[in-house]
């Protein structure tokens, strides 16, 4: 019998939540997931765009894939998809708590507070009450795990979008302080995202201009993301693969800027 280095990295008899899973990073993680063995329901706002991301997913990779209408900001939304996947699955695994958006501000030094706390609603307490939704059936699970797409901005300068910026630096501080609760019972691990070119960068705001910019990084890469860049990192974070790793916030993002002492 030969060794197999990647059996670790397969996820059958998984079961996964991924949320704002429909498109661009989302949908590149459910796909792997798929790929790698998994059962996972998508859940999106955009519940027609989750059911044809899934229904291509699953004739993609063969394997169980759903999709479900899910605004995060509601509980009751999360209850039914907690409920609808543990009645199609059997169970739940997996949660990727993927969901998350912000715009640019106008005016930097006129944020509202409205929008600071609909940021922090959407890209923090969304996760929070998704987690805890999923808890008391990820306790049952073997290799039980929490990943959450973080972002880059929580950790740099992002005044432009400082609210966004804001409540991912939370979400970072808070699912920590999560996988310390849960230890030894649920792993739970944060990516901080980079620059990943999608057709959700234009839904922020940033105009054609800067998007070519951000097209040509000055990182240690040379590139910017790929939807599977994130998703491969997802895959090592959510399978045995990762067995020993938890409470970390790990990024992917090329490397970050090339640091020059002296200039170009």
């Amino acid at each position: 019998m030969t060794f197999d280095a990647f059996a670790d990295f397969r996820m059958n008899g998984h079961n996964v939540i991924i949320t704002g899973g429909a498109q661009n990073i989302g949908a590149g993680i459910a796909r792997t997931l798929s790929g790698a063995g998994a059962k996972v329901m998508i859940a999106d706002l955009n519940g027609d765009m989750a059911r044809d991301t899934a229904a291509a997913i699953q004739k993609l990779t063969g394997n169980d894939c759903r999709g479900i209408t899910c605004d995060v900001t509601s509980l009751d939304d999360i209850d039914a998809v907690v409920e609808q996947a543990v009645k199609a699955f059997g169970g739940i695994s997996t949660l990727v708590n993927n969901v998350g958006w912000g715009g640019r501000h106008e005016d930097p030094m006129a944020v509202t507070e409205e929008a600071f706390i609909a940021s922090y609603k959407l890209n923090t307490i969304s996760a929070y009450r998704m987690s805890m939704a999923c808890l008391p059936h990820l306790l049952k699970a073997k290799n039980a795990t929490i990943t959450n797409s973080g972002s880059m901005s929580s950790a740099a300068p992002a005044y432009d979008i400082l609210a966004y910026g804001t409540a991912k630096a939370a979400l970072n501080q808070m699912m920590v302080s999560v996988a310390h609760m849960l230890a030894k019972k649920v792993r739970v691990n944060n990516v901080l995202i980079g620059t990943v070119m999608t057709a959700g960068y234009a839904d922020a705001g940033i105009d054609p201009e800067m998007q070519e910019r951000l097209s040509h990084p000055d990182n240690l890469t040379g590139r910017p993301g790929a939807p599977e860049d994130v998703a491969n990192a997802m895959l090592w974070l959510c399978s045995p693969a990762s067995a020993w790793v938890s409470g970390q916030t790990i990024n992917v993002h090329g490397g970050g800027n090339v640091v020059r002492l002296f200039g170009k």
